[in-house]
Parts: C-alpha cells; structure tokens; sequence
C-alpha cells in the first residue's frame, strides 16, 4: 500500500463510497460507530433517485451520480424503474411551480390521467400534477455492499464498533482514538453524518451548523392487488407534506417530517405520524388500515440545504463530506468522485461554481 494515509470517520453511503474512491491511490480506513455500516440514514433511505430533487446544486450532483448508478462505478446498474407523481392541491400550485422551474424530464397530466397510473388517487382533490418518468429505485444495499467490496479489493479497511474518542493534530497529520486503537493519518474525513458536527469539535474545530432532521414512515397494506401496487410510480404532495412508495405490494407510507433531533438512533412520533396519514387519506380513495411497522431516519442539513464538502480552511488536512440531506445515497458516487479529487490532488469533474457552493469555506466560523 501507497500513498497519504486517510481515516474516513462514518460508515454510511457517504463514507463507504468516499473510501472505495480515495483507496485507488490512498491507504485507507474507515470507522464506523455501530457494529455494522449503513445502519443510521443510509439502512433507512426511501432509496430513490429522482434527478429533479434538490437544489440546483443538488441537480448537478444528481446528474454526475447517474452514470455511476447506472454501471459505471460496480460494472452493474443499482437502479430500477420507478417514477415519480408529484400531485398539487389548489393550494399548492405555486410549490409545482417552483418544482418545476430549472427541472427536465417533467410531464404535465391532468388529475384523471394521473389516476389512469395510480388509481388510488382522488382527483377531485388535485389541481396538477407532473410525473418525471425517469425517477428510479435505488439498491442502497447493493450500491452500499458493493462499494464496500471495491474498497476492500484497493486495499481499504473497515473497522466497525470504533467510536473516534479523540482527534488531534498531530505534527503534520492527525492522531485518532476510536474503537481503544490509535491510528495516525494526514488526512481525515469527516462523513460522520449526524455526528459530524462533533467530530469537527473533537479536533476543536467550530460547527457548520448541521441539524439533523427525523424523517418518519409506515408501511401499510392497501386493498389493491400487489402485482399491481409494485407497478405504481412514488407519489406525494409536491409541497413535500407526504408521499407514498410502493414497496413489496404494500405502501411505504411518510409524513415527509423535518423535526429537529439530537443526534442518535432515531424513533418515530406517533402523532407526526397520525397527521401525516391522514394528510395522505385526504388525497386517496382507500381505508387506512394499521401499519405493520414504523421507522425513522436522520436527514442532516445545513442552513442552504447544499452538502459541505472540501478540506475545512482552519485545520489542514480536515475534509468534510457532511450535510446531504435526504439527498445521500443518490449523491454519493459523485461527492465519492469529488473527495478523492480534492483530497488527492485530482482534477474535479465539477464547475467551480458547484465547487464554491459545496465548500466549507461559504461559511462564517470563528
């Protein structure tokens, strides 16, 4: 093994496939907390890749990811068809107008086309609606599994059930305690997700101002044959009030919550749920009948809802790959591309606009 030594600190999507990237040319470890990876936002992602979701800065990494999801990066695709109903309520035609603004692929239907595909639906209740046909499932295990095994193949370690304790400039690199090893890097990266503010304070370094947000859901049947509910595209309110997702002949239920929590093994609220089905019933023609189970997520975000990522200005040799948001797994192959560009000397395929809107550098920090 040569080149730099790098400890990548969070075995999500983010991390995993950062350190499949960065061990081309790079001596590699990966620590990740829990005894396996994947298991906070990645292992509960509503694992779809949808390339009109996010902000402008969003699109463009949604649209660097794509050739990855799509082979590039295993030499198998992780993606299968899906689509995506964004439906608007007479309240809601200005949000499908700014859904809309600097998006493609988007098709405009009627109400009664809409429940042509999702017959469901109450089109009494919808205004507009559009259908971005090219939205797409996402294998998270196998895209995780698999970048996991790349890594491995360059020569990359995962230590799991090794909680970074302290972290330190150490000479010209960085000393680490986790898992009650010490390990020395000259570069760290910080994908530690909800945690990666107090990573950055572990190596006394001021937060970006990440919140992670819990993002709750069901899964409940419907009286719909199976065979038919698998075929149904993702659907929801385009104000991002619920949605709903087929899943194994049954609905993938979500209120689409962004409350505030601490960081930690998240748990859904049973009122926030309650509202949210019932925000889903008023635009469906189906009773609501008793989930089989509830689950929640983190989506960690920063102030402009754009991920951080670059080396940080105030500690040489601090990368951060944090903040995605609910935009993690979709993203993760181009922001992988973009770490192991910045961190080893690449040239990155992004413009230096997306650049500047990524870098921590955008924010004011003591």
């Amino acid at each position: 093994m040569s080149g730099p030594r790098i400890v990548v600190i969070g075995g999500g999507i983010a991390g995993i496939s950062a350190g499949a990237a960065l061990a081309s040319d790079a001596q590699v470890t990966v620590l990740e907390t829990e005894p396996q990876p994947g298991y906070h936002s990645t292992g509960r992602s509503a694992a779809l890749y949808i390339r009109n979701y996010g902000n402008a800065v969003l699109r463009v990494l949604n649209a660097t990811a794509g050739p990855a999801l799509e082979g590039g990066l295993l030499g198998e695709s992780v993606l299968g068809p899906r689509g995506a109903l964004m439906l608007a309520g007479p309240e809601e035609m200005a949000a499908l107008e700014d859904y809309a603004a600097g998006s493609s692929g988007l098709e405009r239907m009627t109400a009664r086309e809409a429940a042509e595909i999702v017959p469901i639906l109450r089109v009494e209740r919808i205004e507009a609606v559009v259908l971005e046909r090219d939205a797409q499932d996402i294998d998270v295990d196998r895209l995780l599994q698999g970048c996991l095994r790349l890594m491995r193949q360059r020569g990359g370690t995962l230590m799991t059930g090794a909680p970074v304790t302290a972290l330190a400039r150490d000479g010209a690199g960085w000393r680490i305690e986790a898992g009650g090893e010490v390990l020395t890097a000259d570069i760290v990266v910080n994908a530690a997700g909800a945690w990666a503010d107090r990573v950055a304070a572990l190596a006394g370094l001021p937060p970006v101002g990440l919140v992670p947000k819990r993002r709750s859901a069901v899964l409940m049947a419907v009286p719909n044959p199976a065979e038919e509910v698998g075929r149904w595209p993702l659907f929801g309110s385009v104000a991002d009030t619920w949605y709903a997702k087929p899943d194994g002949g049954r609905l993938m239920i979500s209120p689409a919550d962004e409350d505030p929590v601490e960081p930690g093994d998240a748990w859904p609220d049973d009122m926030v749920l309650a509202e949210g089905l019932d925000r889903f019933s008023q635009m469906v023609d189906v009773p609501l009948v008793r989930p089989s189970h509830s689950w929640a997520g983190l989506r960690s975000f920063v102030a402009d809802k754009t991920p951080v990522v670059g080396m940080d200005p105030l500690a040489p040799g601090f990368f951060w790959l944090a903040g995605q948001g609910g935009y993690g797994v979709q993203t993760a192959p181009a922001l992988a591309a973009l770490t192991a560009a910045l961190c080893l000397g690449g040239r990155p395929a992004l413009d230096a606009d997306t650049l500047a809107a990524l870098s921590p550098e955008r924010f004011a920090r003591g």
